[in-house]
């Protein structure tokens, strides 16, 4: 079988089974867009209340006993995902009871079983997802000891259908490596193992609150380095510094600096902070771009700065700190600072790296308020330059095709099947001309073409949805026409 489908969300945020996520012709819209297969969201407070663990609710077994009966008249299949298990919805970080009280992994594995017992012979189920984004608490080998005994869980009741396992999507506290993709070491027979991917996530999830990410930009965009193995060259040192001392908001013009050297690949923006020792703020950073005679042509950047996303902070002797002030900012209540810094340090904006051209001018300036600044410090709006010796990747199908193929050669290495079990854009990609229906055009011919199994996120809801509107049933009125349409052209 080739899966190729769309998730069912379930709104599985909430507690109680949703009688307004989908009903019977959603399968049919789902088949007409040439899909066979829906991943098909659970929340373990579907079956069980945590008072009355291991009691299964006969309102949970009906209501999955009739999306069987739906998927099944119109040749759907369906995999099962716990996506909220005992101890909570693992993508956010807010999960770790899961790992750190054994009850409830034995309540997910029995659970499981209860699931695979019951629909052992059900082959419009192609198998089960045990969990959702795993984030282990402490190391990856938490994940592989219950990724095992869930395997074998199920296995004792259920020898058929697939196993989905996923790879765990990060660690909390720990700086254990990215081996083996974070997959578990685990065995058995008919595992499938599954992959998220929402690259480049500035791009994918901006302009949501909850993302705190801003704009993200459009799509593809040549100008917007997203990956490459590059190293520093040299940087516009000559600006400007901040006074010593206790100073008000002042406006910092940065020097216009000429690209003449062929070695420099790209540019990133930099906030130094060097021996601040009190604290300096900065805001409304603006990177702007000039012709050879000197003729303004764009800005590359503008940072009003509204979270701290896409700056990380470096001290060359581990002092200090950097961070995001929500109480001081220059013409609102919100800034980047470094404080307390004893040594070289920085706020880097890696993730707003750009190409510069050869012959043209670059220049940063802003707005920089200092409180208690050391006499000796050195704090300034500055850019880096990399240079790269390799290719330098932009936000194109290029790229998109890089960061699949990590996954796609690595499945081929093991020789192990291999499920993208969910990829998507939020709405505001489709807005704006952002260039969200050339993404998913771009991302379905790399798919097809490597025959890789995969799940659109999502059929219904606000953010991710192909059709919007929370707490009303899906409406032709209310969808993203465009998508269906899209959607359906490629894989029919």
């Amino acid at each position: 079988m080739f899966l190729k489908g769309v998730a069912f969300g379930n709104d599985f945020w909430f507690s109680n089974i949703s009688t307004t996520h989908h009903n019977e012709i959603d399968f049919q819209r789902v088949k007409n867009m040439g899909m066979n297969t829906i991943r098909f969201y659970l929340n373990y407070h579907f079956f069980e209340d945590d008072g009355n663990p291991y009691n299964y609710k006969q309102t949970a077994w009906d209501w999955l006993d009739q999306n069987i009966a739906w998927a099944k008249k119109n040749n759907i299949y369906l995999v099962l995902n716990m996506h909220t298990p005992q101890g909570g919805y693992q993508s956010q970080g807010n999960g770790s009871a899961l790992w750190e009280v054994e009850e409830n992994q034995n309540r997910l594995i029995a659970l499981w079983k209860a699931i695979a017992e019951r629909y052992k012979d059900e082959p419009t189920i192609a198998g089960f997802g045990p969990l959702n984004e795993p984030v282990p608490t402490v190391s990856k080998a938490q994940w592989s000891v219950l990724a095992q005994k869930l395997i074998d869980g199920i296995r004792e009741v259920d020898e058929h259908h697939l196993l989905f396992i996923e790879e765990a999507i990060y660690i909390q506290n720990s700086n254990e490596g990215y081996e083996n993709l974070n997959f578990p070491e685990v065995e058995g027979d008919n595992l499938v193992y599954e992959f998220h991917s929402y690259e480049t996530y500035l791009y994918t999830h901006q302009l949501f609150d909850w993302a705190n990410l801003g704009d993200g930009g459009k799509y593809p965009d040549e100008n917007y380095v997203e990956e490459t193995p590059g190293s520093w060259y040299t940087a516009t040192f000559d600006n400007p510094n901040i006074n010593a001392g206790t100073s008000n908001w002042n406006y910092f013009e940065g020097v216009k600096y000429a690209i003449t050297d062929s070695k420099i690949s790209y540019a990133i923006p930099a906030l130094i902070g060097e021996n601040v020792d009190g604290t300096v703020y900065y805001d409304n950073i603006v990177i702007k771009e000039y012709d050879e005679n000197d003729n303004y042509i764009r800005d590359t950047n503008d940072f009003d700065f509204k979270t701290q996303q896409g700056w990380s902070y470096w001290s060359a002797d581990d002092s200090g700190a950097g961070g995001f002030s929500t109480s001081i900012g220059y013409n609102d209540q919100s800034s980047i600072y470094i404080k307390n810094a004893t040594a070289d340090c920085n706020m880097s904006g890696y993730n707003y790296k750009f190409i510069p051209k050869q012959g043209f001018k670059y220049q940063i300036s802003g707005y920089m308020k200092g409180s208690n600044i050391a006499n000796n410090a050195a704090c300034k709006l500055r850019l880096d330059f990399y240079t790269s010796e390799g290719a330098v990747l932009t936000r194109n199908k290029e790229y998109l095709e890089y960061t699949l193929n990590n996954y796609i050669n690595w499945a081929k290495t093991k020789n192990v099947p291999l499920f993208l079990g969910e990829f998507g854009l939020g709405k505001h990609c489709f807005e704006n001309n952002k260039g969200g229906l050339q993404f998913v055009d771009d991302m379905l011919d790399i798919i097809l073409e490597n025959d890789l199994h995969f799940i659109y996120h999502a059929y219904h809801e606000d953010a991710f949805g192909i059709y919007y509107g929370h707490n009303e049933l899906p409406n032709v009125s209310n969808a993203n026409t465009n998508l269906i349409n899209l959607l359906s052209n490629k894989l029919r």
